[in-house]
């Protein structure tokens, strides 16, 4: 017998069981996005490497260990995204969408990256982003964070996730602060753990995001880019925390927050939780006005976040009931003996007609009414309909309440096409 071929480790199937909490949550991004007027863009899951080195840094975890890059025939170096910004970006160039507009996009589809596959975290995986172009305001910051907010009100985990944000400031202030850190950094040196090390010259804010407990109590006195900033950054983040008071969203200002791409300025926030262990981000982002200019197109300010779809999916089946996952049928439709095969799929399809929304199962296959009657029971559904060679005789169906104690009835079409619409 031939060797059974199993997924790649990190890349993991999707089974008919799981699928109802995933289309639960791509319903509402989906209705989210339009509700704000986001517009669906769809890129490519392979890029040029260049892209993401120009874009995410040289120097950071996902271009230096994460990314999944090959030659291609022609000798071009091509990778995996290993998140959506950057294709968006290139995207938006490479089509005029950009210079001198305004643009609300939206993308969801899955991006990857090599790294250890623990709960929450896959090397493929799932995001959902948001996007927005030519807004130099603290509003379009503001928007983008309600965005979240209002997200997690309709799956009822707003009690659930808490905001971080803090301000990066810009690039000039930002290098200014970096030889302060980098000088205080030196001192403590011996502390540090040797990923933070290695970052202490070439990416040393990221040391101050280090989750490495020794690390923390070595950083605890450095010095906080958000005491660092230039006038503007500090004006725009006063302006986004003031909206989001009046708005009435809770956050915390956390001096660490700094974001694992280098193209980031200004405004930076994540939402985060307590309930999935360490993979505790399950939506982040932030302002880079400087990524399209530096992608070759005309300067233009931006902002977005990216949301992880499996830690979505993961927070929610913890929390929820599950009735709301539900993907089991309404309605069952047997049919007792071959002369009823065709009336039933007549009625399956007229059902269907009538009531697009309702899930309709056919039983197909045969058996006898025993059998057929513990598979309706099985499926979930809330009622089964009876047809046999007498119903089709009568022109009446039987309908068997599965989640109620009733007694059988018998409808004609037209009546049983009335009853199922109270099911809607």
């Amino acid at each position: 017998m031939a060797k059974t071929i199993q997924a790649i480790r990190g890349m993991n199937d999707c089974l008919p069981n799981e699928v109802g909490a995933w289309q639960l949550v791509e319903r509402h991004l989906r209705e989210l996005a339009q509700s704000y007027q986001y517009h669906e863009i769809r890129t490519p899951v392979v890029e040029s490497t260049d892209l993401f080195k120009r874009s995410i840094g040289e120097v950071t975890d996902i271009v230096e260990k994460e990314m999944y890059t090959f030659d291609d025939r022609n000798g071009d170096s091509l990778s995996l995204r290993p998140e959506g910004t950057a294709c968006c970006v290139r995207a938006g160039n490479e089509h005029g969408l950009l210079y001198n507009q305004q643009q609300r996009l939206w993308y969801m589809g899955p991006m990857f990256r090599h790294e250890r596959p623990q709960k929450g975290r896959y090397r493929q995986f799932h995001q959902f982003g948001a996007e927005a172009y030519g807004f130099e305001g603290p509003d379009i910051d503001v928007e983008l964070i309600m965005m979240g907010a209002r997200l997690w009100k309709a799956f009822g985990i707003q009690d659930k996730v808490e905001l971080q944000i803090n301000s990066l400031g810009s690039g000039e202030a930002r290098a200014a602060y970096k030889e302060k850190l980098i000088a205080f950094l030196l001192t403590v040196e011996e502390q540090l753990d040797e990923d933070s090390k290695r970052r202490l010259h070439t990416n040393p804010l990221r040391v101050l995001d280090s989750k490495n407990p020794d690390t923390q109590r070595a950083i605890a006195d450095a010095p906080r880019l958000i005491d660092h900033l230039d006038e503007a950054s500090k004006i725009h983040f006063d302006k986004v925390c003031a909206q989001l008071t009046a708005l009435g969203v809770s956050f915390v200002v956390n001096p660490s927050l700094v974001r694992g791409l280098d193209y980031y300025n200004r405004t930076v926030f994540e939402w985060v939780t307590d309930m999935l262990g360490a993979q505790g981000t399950i939506c982040a982002g932030g302002r880079y006005d400087g990524l399209v200019e530096q992608l070759g197109g005309k300067a233009s300010p931006a902002i977005g976040f990216a949301m992880g779809i499996e830690r979505l999916v993961l927070l929610i089946e913890a929390t929820q009931d599950t009735q709301l996952l539900n993907t089991a049928p309404d309605v069952f439709i047997t049919a007792l003996g071959e002369i009823s095969q065709t009336p039933a799929m007549l009625l399956a399809e007229k059902v269907r007609d009538a009531h697009p929304s309702l899930r309709v199962l056919m039983h197909c296959g045969g058996g006898n009414m025993k059998k057929q009657m513990k598979k309706a029971g099985g499926s979930g559904a809330k009622l089964a309909i009876i047809i046999g060679e007498a119903e089709i005789e009568q022109k009446m169906y039987g309908v068997k309440y599965l989640q109620e104690d009733k007694p059988q009835q018998q409808f004609s079409e037209v009546d049983l096409i009335k009853l199922l619409s109270q099911m809607n």
